[in-house]
């Protein structure tokens, strides 16, 4: 059996008993008796250094969150076979009825780095396929910019993609049509905390 006295999730699990339980107790407590209700999916990347709930200063309840390498979205395509982002967009849009959905990229994301450098041969079984959904659309970036602004511009284009992608799930292309939901592309600097948002603007710009 392991020995979890030590660990670094045992000690943060303590901390989150000693310093913030006690204040949130009961607004937890409300949420498991009437569930959540999130304002909000955002799809993000897994990298550890990008964690929606910090940048926003979420509360427990307000977001949904779809984490994957390189904050993909695949096109709409009910195939019967295993879909694990589709499944929770599904989920958060008919079931929880979120009011926004947000792509957030990131700087220096190491899915985005293997779009364009391609990926390590350890990672074939399920990175390699993942990620060459989005390469083709980084490959025509790399032929439209400088190889100073490619990482940067290939980030933001992966968001592109997946909005567009969002767009092809019918029921989400209906409720964006109606009002009912707003799609935001943005992206995250890991070394200065900045937000930049998708505009009608080129290039990303800075949240308003």
């Amino acid at each position: 059996m392991c020995d979890h006295h030590d660990d670094e999730l045992t000690a943060g699990y303590h901390r989150f008993r000693a310093d913030h339980w006690p204040e949130a107790r009961a607004e937890y407590e409300t949420l498991a008796e009437k569930g959540q209700k999130p304002h909000t999916l955002i799809v993000a990347c897994s990298d550890s250094r990008a964690d929606p709930a910090l940048i926003f200063d979420a509360k427990p309840g307000e977001l949904f969150v779809v984490r994957n390498v390189a904050n993909l979205v695949p096109p709409y395509e009910p195939d019967g076979k295993l879909h694990g982002v589709s499944a929770a967009l599904e989920f958060g849009v008919k079931v929880l009825g979120v009011k926004r959905i947000v792509v957030m990229g990131h700087a220096h994301c190491g899915g985005v780095n293997a779009m364009i450098n391609g990926a390590p041969d350890v990672v074939a079984d399920f990175v390699g396929p993942w990620i060459a959904q989005g390469a083709p659309v980084v490959q025509h970036v790399a032929e439209t910019v400088a190889p100073d602004q490619l990482e940067r511009a290939a980030e933001e284009a992966i968001v592109r993609l997946s909005i567009r992608n969002l767009r092809t799930f019918p029921w989400i292309a209906e409720r964006e049509a109606s009002g009912a939901l707003r799609l935001s592309g943005l992206h995250f600097g890991i070394a200065d905390g900045v937000l930049t948002a998708l505009t009608d603007a080129p290039r990303f710009e800075p949240l308003a």
